[in-house]
């Protein structure tokens, strides 16, 4: 590599530079400093002017993009005030302005606009006999020069680009057709990056809906009987759905139950092949309720058969203390306490709000508040396919049409469910969770 010297002229003072050099340069390329391509770089006003809400755009740092002004939603003064701050340039087209402060490193090229400069902003006018607005912009803006003008940048908390910094910076200059070649081709390139940017949102955005409509299509699947295959052996739901009344009867006798619990119906089929509901003394025919025919040994019954839900407790954010527990709302953790009203894994029912009826598991210890629902349930169900059940229902759909979506008992409870027997739950739960592992 040949050194680089620099001759002071002032002084005559020859000195090498290679330390300062970042990189090779072609023969035709030379070295220059900012200060010997630009006829001026000065600085804004260090003063903070107000948005007028009209008159002449205040370009500040967020203003200044990628080799563009921003220009939607800027800061506007009147004609006084724009005189004010370009007394000592006024800005004109093909002028840059240099953003030396949050985020440090930002460079725009002014096209047609009038504008006046906001705080941490410099002006720069380029000699365009030497360097075009477009190249210079897109030098600084280049990693290699980003890099330097940071690690020389100062702030204890914000990266801050010192004058004494900047005005000295080496800037590699390549004949004038050649940087019209160069800045041709990254707007051609940049373009495309831009493209590409466009469809890689789009393809992100369209996988996640496909992983989402896949995991929703499993979930359908699983609750219609289609997911696995029945075997004898598991017996049927409708000895599932005794096994589970018996022992409702026997917490109501130990008092542990109200007697209501028991008030639930009862749907079979009859011996014309259509599906009935005992309520009581009423028996009504429901066959044009059921959405899909049902495995022999799977059978109807409403959530109200299955779950119970009780409100959390009242717990404001002021009211919560520092602690580990976690504080269950409408949409999963809120926030944390020191205190828990629920001691085992619970599964959670948002009650209110925009998320009301989304589906949470807690941990062993954990606080649920009044925005929502505690779920009980038997034992004799399996929890995770519970879990998945309540899931795919959506349960936000049966929120009242209110200002302030609530999820309540009575819209839920009498949801019709297709109830497999345990066995066949737990074979569901093995095989949602192996087809979810392979869909990430």
């Amino acid at each position: 590599m040949s050194s680089y010297y620099e001759k002071i002229l002032a002084t005559g003072e020859v000195k090498c530079i290679d330390e300062e050099v970042p990189f090779e340069i072609p023969a035709s390329w030379s070295w220059a400093r900012l200060t010997h391509v630009t006829y001026l770089i000065e600085d804004c006003p260090h003063s903070t002017a107000k948005d007028e809400g009209k008159g002449y755009p205040l370009v500040r740092t967020p203003n200044i993009g990628f080799g563009f002004l921003q220009l939607n939603g800027v800061h506007r003064v009147s004609e006084k005030v724009y005189n004010q701050r370009n007394v000592r340039a006024v800005p004109q087209k093909d002028d840059l302005i240099f953003a030396r402060e949050a985020p440090a490193g930002n460079i725009a090229v002014i096209q047609n606009e009038k504008v006046c400069l906001g705080q941490r902003t410099v002006l720069l006018r380029p000699i365009t006999d030497c360097i075009l607005p477009q190249y210079l912009a897109y030098y600084v803006l280049a990693p290699s020069s980003q890099q330097n003008l940071v690690e020389k940048s100062s702030g204890t908390t914000v990266a801050h680009v010192n004058l004494s910094d900047f005005r000295p910076y080496l800037i590699a200059v390549p004949p004038i057709d050649e940087q019209k070649q160069i800045v041709n081709k990254l707007i051609e390139l940049l373009s495309l990056i831009d493209k590409y940017n466009c469809y890689g949102d789009k393809l992100a955005k369209l996988n996640n809906e496909i992983y989402t409509l896949l995991k929703k299509s499993i979930l359908q699947e699983a609750i219609q009987g289609k997911l696995v295959p029945q075997i004898i052996e598991d017996g049927t739901a409708y000895e599932l759905l005794e096994q589970i009344k018996a022992e409702k009867q026997n917490l109501v006798k130990e008092g542990k139950l109200k007697k209501s619990a028991l008030a639930t119906s009862v749907i079979f089929r009859g011996d014309d092949n259509k599906y009935y509901e005992q309520v009581g003394k009423n028996c009504v025919d429901i066959t044009e309720e059921l959405p899909f025919d049902l495995p022999n040994n799977w059978t109807w019954c409403r959530l109200g058969n299955l779950v119970s839900i009780t409100s959390g407790e009242n717990l404001t954010s002021k009211q919560m203390h520092n602690g580990k527990i976690p504080v269950y709302g409408g949409n999963g953790i809120t926030g944390y306490h020191s205190k828990a009203n629920i001691f085992e894994e619970t599964i959670v029912i948002g009650r209110v709000g925009y998320y009301c009826g989304s589906i949470h598991l807690t941990p062993c210890q954990a606080w649920v508040t009044d925005n929502a629902f505690i779920t009980q349930y038997s034992k004799l169900l399996n929890r995770d396919f519970l879990i998945y059940l309540l899931t795919a229902l959506n349960l936000g759909k049966c929120c009242n049409a209110t200002a302030q979506p609530v999820v309540s008992g009575k819209k839920i409870y009498p949801l019709l469910i297709a109830l497999p027997p345990f066995k066949e739950q737990q074979r569901i739960v093995a095989q949602i969770e192996k087809l979810f592992e392979q869909l990430r």
